[in-house]
């Protein structure tokens, strides 16, 4: 059953459909924060991802945004499928409806997983931030994710 869906989705999207080193993709992200997801590669090494999310285990909900620059390297885990590891650097901003926006900037490391017949990619990351604004402390996000990848 379920090579019949992938197949009736290859055949009805083939034409929006791009490998994992390429093109945008946007899926979920599940952890902290759990929310969307998008990467846009900028050539087979370097990408930019963001996410928009809700973190979970602050004080209250939290409305996340967050952006990395991110490399990649691609030979670094030999197996059956590409196992690229990445890391980077980035921005990232907290938002709660009772007190001030909360900003730093972050590192991030992760291991991505991706097939070269399927549009998609499975990511692990720990992201550590450095908090600045309104005072400054470390907070740290675990996630994982998935991501679609379409043409543009």
């Amino acid at each position: 059953m379920k090579k019949v869906f992938l197949i009736t989705i290859f055949v009805l999207f083939g034409t929006v459909l791009v490998a994992q080193e390429s093109g945008c993709g946007v899926g979920l992200i599940v952890g902290e924060p759990t929310g969307i997801s998008g990467k846009y590669w900028l050539d087979e090494t370097r990408a930019i991802d963001a996410g928009l999310a809700v973190g979970l285990f602050g004080v209250g909900t939290e409305f996340s945004l967050h952006t990395d620059y991110l490399y990649h390297i691609n030979n670094l885990i030999k197996w059956k499928y590409k196992l690229p590891f990445y890391y980077g650097f980035g921005v990232r901003m907290r938002f709660a409806s009772n007190s001030p926006i909360k900003f730093g900037v972050r590192g991030v490391a992760g291991v991505m997983m991706y097939f070269k017949k399927l549009p998609i990619d499975v990511f692990f990351e720990v992201a550590p931030s450095f908090r600045l604004l309104p005072t400054t402390g470390l907070d740290l996000d675990i996630a994982i994710g998935g991501r679609y990848y379409l043409k543009i």
